[in-house]
């Protein structure tokens, strides 16, 4: 069988990218946690908000050390399968990525040993603003990312002159029309994966009854924020799509399995899209609801996917399937926020282990969410590389083969299982261990001396001789240690 090198390098990236994504979307919300954490700490001088910040700093690192991994070696994949389009657009996407690394990387390097290792160490101010610039450093490289992707979306700001992207306006390219839209929903998809964590992990600690006041108040932190960042997504959600339906107008058919333009069209709660012949085998609606989400008109037109060539189109049943996993997901968070807020009625909140469990699992959720998010968004772009000016074969390199293309997958799937399997391995200790030491072992940091091998600080007496008076050092025995 001929191994198809497209296929493979799309595969690829696709995994690697999906890996990768998990991580930042996580930590973007979580830093920002730990600021505010950090400034409740420093205002109320509450032993518990730095208890609390202080666990929650050990898994952002564990986390925040997954995603640095996972993301280094993702930018080979331009000069290994994409050589065709790393050479493209080099002029727009190599200033781009070096200005994520001078305005975000080297803000967060230098604040983010501060957050880890100067508690105690440095004054409260100081680490709080340490806190603040690790947040604001994950915010920044969201926005140089996410404003690069969104341009292989909606080009704008550049003109395509014998195979060479040139730019023509960088504050067009860099605030491309579907930027905004997008910088906006994985913002708050990043706050609702750290909201929902954090509620998790809080209410896996209280079935426990593992340090109940901390956990209790990080609970009723985090519905208060989810009660109202889930309803919003759904409004930012909604304009998203809207500017979608305007610049990628086969996309949206794609999500909605619309095969031909038309009024009145239904909102697709189950169906069966069937590509090749160009219909859907099987449909569940509700009647005209789609025009009017998409259209804020009971009987708005909305495209189809018969103006769209055929091999232009979208994989449908993918796209059209990763899209209800999302709005469903999403469902379930407002519902879960809306549930928190009943429940505070007597505290019933933190004392209801239904609703504990259910947040054990919904811990989970935002992920997919944003998985199914991602191919929604880069498979709905397909066959195109840069949205209507270059295609995935275009942008191919051309002296790939398949084997080659399979041998790097099969290298990208096991060296990501390995870090995987590390990183998680590490943040299970973190989260076993929990809150209880967390106060203790800061207070034994701040009191070692910080040379080589002071990590194996042990202390030492000193035994005097009244003949010489020269004296020779013993180590003290301490319970065992």
């Amino acid at each position: 069988m001929e191994l198809d090198p497209l296929i493979l390098s799309r595969i690829q990236f696709a995994f690697v990218v999906s890996f990768h994504a998990i991580f930042p979307v996580f930590t973007i919300g979580l830093a920002s946690y730990i600021a505010v954490l950090e400034g409740l700490a420093f205002k109320t001088r509450n032993p518990i908000w730095e208890k609390l910040s202080a666990f929650w700093t050990k898994v952002f690192a564990v986390v925040f050390g997954m995603g640095v991994v996972s993301g280094i070696v993702m930018s080979f994949q331009f000069g290994t399968n994409w050589s065709n389009f790393a050479q493209a657009s080099a002029n727009f996407l190599g200033p781009m990525l070096s200005y994520e690394v001078v305005t975000a990387f080297f803000l967060e390097a230098a604040f983010l040993g501060v957050l880890l290792f100067g508690r105690d160490k440095v004054p409260a101010g100081v680490h709080l603003f340490a806190a603040i610039m690790v947040a604001l450093g994950t915010f920044i490289s969201s926005f140089w990312i996410l404003s690069a992707n969104s341009w292989l979306h909606t080009p704008a700001g550049a003109e395509l002159r014998d195979g060479t992207f040139f730019v023509t306006s960088w504050s067009e390219a860099i605030f491309n029309p579907s930027f905004p839209y997008r910088f906006m929903h994985m913002g708050l998809a990043s706050f609702l994966t750290g909201g929902f964590v954090v509620a998790g992990v809080s209410a896996w600690y209280l079935l426990r009854g593992r340090e109940v006041e901390a956990n209790k108040k990080a609970l009723s932190m985090c519905l208060w924020l989810l009660l109202f960042i889930a309803p919003t997504q759904a409004v930012v959600g909604d304009f998203h799509g809207l500017n979608t339906l305007e610049h990628q107008p086969a996309k949206v058919a794609a999500m909605e399995g619309n095969w031909e333009t038309s009024r009145n069209v239904p909102l697709l709660l189950f169906a069966l899209p069937d590509q090749e012949n160009q219909t859907n085998r099987f449909e569940i609606g509700v009647p005209n609801l789609a025009s009017f989400i998409l259209t804020h008109e009971w009987d708005g037109e909305v495209p189809g996917l018969n103006e769209v060539a055929v091999d232009e189109q979208p994989p449908v049943a993918l796209v059209f399937w990763s899209f209800r996993v999302m709005v469903g997901l999403g469902l379930l968070m407002i519902a879960f926020g809306v549930t928190g807020l009943i429940l505070r009625a007597g505290g019933r909140y933190w004392r209801s282990p239904w609703f504990l469990q259910g947040l054990r699992f919904m811990s989970i959720t935002p992920f997919f969410a944003v998985l199914a998010g991602w191919i929604v968004t880069e498979s709905g772009r397909a066959p195109w590389l840069v949205y209507g000016m270059m295609t995935h074969a275009e942008g191919l390199t051309p002296s790939l083969t398949g084997g080659m293309a399979l041998f790097s997958l099969i290298g990208y799937i096991v060296v990501y299982a390995l870090v995987f399997s590390a990183g998680v391995y590490y943040l299970m200790r973190v989260l076993y261990v929990g809150l209880e030491d967390t106060h203790e072992d800061d207070e034994h940091e701040a009191e070692r001396p910080k040379r080589p091998f002071s990590a194996t600080h042990v202390p030492f007496e000193i035994e005097h001789h009244d003949d010489n008076l020269v004296g020779t050092a013993k180590p003290i025995k301490q319970g065992g240690h």
